[in-house]
């Protein structure tokens, strides 16, 4: 069948609308949402999209959805297609038996005015993209090929198609074919393939056609094993450098563009990332495909919730009937795609501590192993919360849940008083499933995972060994300040494959999760209006890194030099408020006008024995290093700040600077590609700079953007606490940093940046 994008044209509650759509970012944020710090006080609602099309000539027409949050009920000329009760998975419907000759409606209603529903930002309605597949009657369903490594060495591939009569197989490498064969099952052997893995992501193409249509598929050669020593990419020993991400794009809210998705792994990957695990639903489409192309494994996520809920109105109504289906989803779209090397049945679930989730929990693996058996089954489980549950002590209950016995059974706390708690624990958390007890509780649905992933357990790592010898497990969630001792001990202990810290990326809601807040209303861990984000993440919502993921670099061993971050020096006789999901604020500037003479924390990071740092050319001190890390005080001076390396024995190993900006301050805009097509996202990199080219931190103003030629999506900056609009074109830089995203017409784009400090205009060729 032939593939049509079906973006244009849509029209949501009467207005023109581009698809993908997030209609919550453009809702007002009000103090008293019921949503509450969860979804950043965005309201629900209700949302109907509408759009008018032309019967195609081809006799098989259908419509798929990447995603529609949630409860999507499609009508075509009013009358009912098809949906999808879960907000996080594509489908499908039939167009066949509904459509007229001429013109044609289709409309889609969905709703998420029921709140609270979810313990992050969800955005909302047609968020991610549409399509529209055309072909005969006797056509070759999209998903119908699927590929399986059977060997690489020699390659072999089983290719697998449901279609009416004799499927042509051709495997292509670029325009070449180098295996092809014939029928509905087979197996064909790919002489002199290319494996794929994170170094090497070689992909293939595969085309199935049967006379009177084709399909193409892109696959890469790879196998995934485990056994209690280890996991195994094409039988190479792997290591997980991992981190885990929320769906939302940051400025854009929700709403998934492909241009968006690969920005964001590509950060990841230049980052030393190597694999990410999508937190807590299936990833969508574009996100794979760029961790296909570039070399990143996923592990993906069913869903947060089972049958009990964690917020009133969550998914796990409508658990029960739909789970298996849901699988079945989430297999079918990651069949092919080779960065999917694990499948994950779902996030801190408390029903395991009970014989009906055990017996989930074995029912779910046995269906993915039938289902998909290329790719080990695990989860992110928090033992703590299972432990808790087994003794009566369950989390994550509301107060008049939908499944009002089962919850009742339970009991327990709601979602945002347990993240309240394991604030106030911290790290702590990580021994509070080391008990015998807790290991009882959890190990009748823990091993029954291929891959056992712990949430907050590390405490557990070096016990597991002896106490379960038949078991693998990762830390499927870690606090990022423990990534150099976590680290250590995934070096350490063969039966532990890899770490995912949260978070590899800031997010919508669950609001100040992570913050150093200087705001008297920064204290508490449920934050009012008008926090807007976690403010957690190695890399923020526009993508700028912090020493988050200096840390974690260090402890990989991939800094070639020492890096150094420095906590924001612009907030003298202050002492932050200090939340448990991150370890520190610090970035890297050196560039902080008006705060000579403030006292500065700098923090040097390498995986040397010791550092030294120096102001101006004159020595700070000497320090050992620490887990990676070494912390030294000082003044502000504005300058030249230099961190070296150095070995047990003094010798350098490695230096690196900061430098502050000079001269007068301007506005800088620099399009991340010089160049497009028509319909392509561009990312624009704002800031306020000196004129030596350096970012400065304290000179931060309100801009506005206005695009001609193309189409302004998103403008904003990575302010955790603010009551701007990503929507509106006018936005406040932080610590002299924001970003633009455009989507281009059919014409050059021409942006102009204007503010206090002047106005910048970059243009953007079409092409």
């Amino acid at each position: 069948m032939k593939k049509i994008s079906f973006n244009s044209g849509w029209r949501c509650n009467g207005a023109d609308v581009i698809v993908p759509h997030d209609a919550m970012l453009h809702q007002k944020r009000d103090p008293k949402s019921p949503t509450g710090s969860a979804q950043a006080f965005f309201p629900g609602g209700s949302y109907v999209y509408e759009k008018s099309f032309q019967k195609p000539e081809e006799k098989h027409v259908l419509f798929q959805f990447e995603g529609v949050y949630k409860n999507a009920s499609v009508f075509i000329n009013g009358k009912p297609a098809g949906g999808c009760r879960y907000g996080y998975l594509p489908f499908f419907v039939s167009a066949d038996d509904l459509l007229v000759d001429g013109e044609n409606t289709i409309r889609v209603e969905c709703e998420n005015q029921e709140q609270p529903d979810s313990r992050w930002y969800t955005g909302a309605g047609i968020y991610r993209p549409v399509w529209m597949w055309v072909g005969p009657q006797a056509a070759i369903e999209p998903e119908a090929v699927k590929i399986q490594t059977i060997s690489t060495a020699p390659a072999k591939i089983r290719v697998q198609t449901k279609c009416a009569g004799e499927a042509v197989v051709q495997i292509f490498d670029g325009e070449d074919i180098v295996a092809e064969g014939k029928g509905c099952d087979m197996t064909l052997e790919v002489p002199d393939a290319k494996l794929w893995d994170e170094d090497t992501p070689y992909l293939y193409r595969c085309r199935v056609s049967n006379g009177g249509d084709e399909v193409s598929t892109v696959f890469g050669i790879r196998t995934v094993t485990c056994d209690k020593n280890g996991l195994y990419i094409n039988g190479k020993s792997t290591l997980l450098r991992g981190g885990c991400i929320h769906h939302d794009n940051g400025i854009l809210g929700a709403a998934t563009w492909d241009e968006a998705e690969y920005r964001r792994v590509k950060k990841l990957k230049d980052a030393g990332f190597n694999a990410i695990r999508s937190a807590h639903n299936p990833a969508s489409r574009a996100m794979l495909e760029a961790c296909d192309k570039l070399g990143i494994y996923v592990m993906d996520e069913s869903w947060d919730m089972w049958f009990h809920h964690k917020n009133k109105y969550d998914y796990a109504t409508y658990w029960r009937e739909n789970y298996l289906s849901d699988l079945k989803a989430m297999v079918d779209r990651d069949y092919n795609h080779p960065s999917v090397i694990l499948y994950s049945i779902g996030n801190e679930v408390s029903e395991p501590a009970k014989d009906e989730g055990v017996e989930k929990t074995r029912e779910m693996v046995e269906y993915l192993h039938k289902a998909d058996p290329t790719r080990p089954v695990t989860g992110g489980f928090n033992l703590m919360i299972i432990a808790n549950a087994k003794k009566g002590k369950a989390i994550y209950k509301e107060e008049g849940g939908m499944n009002k016995d089962s919850d009742k059974a339970m009991g327990g706390m709601n979602s945002t008083m347990f993240n309240f708690i394991a604030s106030m624990v911290g790290t702590g958390m990580n021994k509070s499933a080391n008990s015998k007890a807790a290991d009882r509780a959890t190990a009748p649905a823990l091993d029954l995972l291929d891959l056992a992933g712990y949430n907050y357990a590390s405490g557990r790592y070096p016990l597991e060994g002896k106490a379960h010898p038949e078991r693998l497990i990762f830390g499927s969630e870690t606090f990022p300040q423990d990534i150099a001792k976590n680290w250590a001990m995934v070096k350490q202990y063969p039966y532990l494959v890899g770490d995912f810290l949260w978070t590899a990326w800031d997010y919508l809601g669950e609001v100040g999760l992570g913050a150093w807040a200087y705001t008297k209303d920064g204290t508490g861990f449920n934050k009012p209006y008008p926090w807007l984000l976690a403010d957690t993440g190695v890399f923020d919502i526009i993508g700028t890194p912090n020493a988050e993921l200096f840390h974690a670099q260090a402890a990989w061993g991939l800094l070639e030099k020492p890096a150094i971050a420095v906590q924001p020096v612009n907030h003298p006789g202050k002492n932050p408020a200090k939340m448990a999901w991150r370890g520190t604020n610090g970035m890297a500037s050196w560039s902080w006008q008006g705060c000579e003479g403030n006292k500065a924390v700098v923090e040097v990071y390498t995986d040397a024995e010791m550092a030294e740092l120096l102001l101006n050319g004159k020595s700070i001190g000497k320090k050992k290093v620490k887990n990676c890390k070494a912390v030294f005080k000082t003044k502000y001076e504005s300058g030249e700040l230099v961190a070296v390396a150095l070995d047990g024995m003094g010798n350098p190993k490695g230096e690196n600077k900061l430098v502050s900006a000079g001269g007068a301050c301007k506005i800088a805009v620099v399009p991340e590609v010089a160049s497009a097509k028509p319909g392509q996202v561009v990312y624009l990199d704002i800031s306020i700079m000196g004129e030596n080219g350096v970012v400065e931190s304290n000179a931060d103003e309100r801009l506005t953007v206005t695009v001609e030629g193309g189409t302004l999506l998103g403008f904003g900056s990575a302010n955790p606490r603010t009551e701007e609009r990503f929507d509106v074109g006018t936005y406040s830089t932080y610590y002299g940093k924001a970003l633009a995203a455009i989507v281009m017409g059919n014409s050059d784009a021409k942006v102009l940046v204007s503010g206090k400090n002047g106005r910048k205009e970059v243009r953007i060729a079409v092409l």
